[in-house]
């Protein structure tokens, strides 16, 4: 962090856990929770933190109360930013394993003038475009990339692409439909998003083999 940017993350947590069976982010993973090890990386990468969880659960966590969608638990995550923030780093609770250093990457790369910055990992598989079961197109896969989290934004770009209250999985696509410069980082193979059973088991068989977890 430089002494010229205030930099807060929001750790997005207000999933309903339809996909998983349970709240995923709350799941342990050694001795935390899986939303505990996304909110402790993102306490060292940043100047301040807001949590957003299910309403349900925002007086317990001590958090903020979030939304029917992602992106109206991102919006009431930038509510409690606070407006002399310059960058904001947006994280999913349930990627447990973001190091500090892919934080530095992203915000690093909108210090250095971009309007956001994702992680990104190169697919290997060939992908499909299909429409009701009809391949419509392949795309060149040299040109895909899977993204993680965290993203980082300009505060003021990516408060304004949550103006109209649209909805999106991934903040950087509000950015884009703005006309923002978007830039891809190298992002961790590691920085798996927990989605389903196997890979909550994937995460503490990561644990076991490394019991420190992401710290640099």
């Amino acid at each position: 962090m430089t002494g010229a940017e205030h930099i807060w993350t929001i750790v997005v947590g207000g999933g309903s856990g339809q996909r998983f069976g349970t709240l995923k982010q709350y799941e342990p993973l050694g001795d935390s929770r899986v939303i505990d090890h996304a909110r402790t990386v993102a306490e060292v990468a940043s100047h301040g933190v807001v949590v957003v969880v299910p309403a349900a659960d925002a007086e317990r966590e001590h958090a903020v109360a979030g939304g029917a969608t992602r992106s109206d638990s991102v919006r009431a995550g930038l509510a409690a930013v606070p407006a002399d923030a310059t960058i904001i780093c947006v994280h999913d609770a349930a990627r447990p394993f973001a190091t500090p250093a892919l934080f530095r990457s992203v915000i690093a790369a909108v210090e250095a003038g971009a309007d956001g910055a994702i992680p990104g990992i190169a697919v290997t598989d060939t992908i499909k475009v299909v429409a009701d079961g009809v391949v419509m197109s392949t795309p060149e896969r040299s040109s895909l990339v899977a993204v993680q989290t965290p993203q980082a934004f300009r505060a003021a770009i990516l408060r304004r692409a949550h103006d109209d209250a649209a909805a999106s999985t991934d903040d950087a696509a509000l950015v884009e439909r703005l006309g923002g410069h978007v830039v891809v980082v190298a992002g961790d193979p590691r920085n798996r998003k927990i989605t389903h059973p196997n890979d909550l088991e994937w995460a503490r068989r990561q644990l076991v083999a490394d019991p420190t977890g992401p710290t640099s």
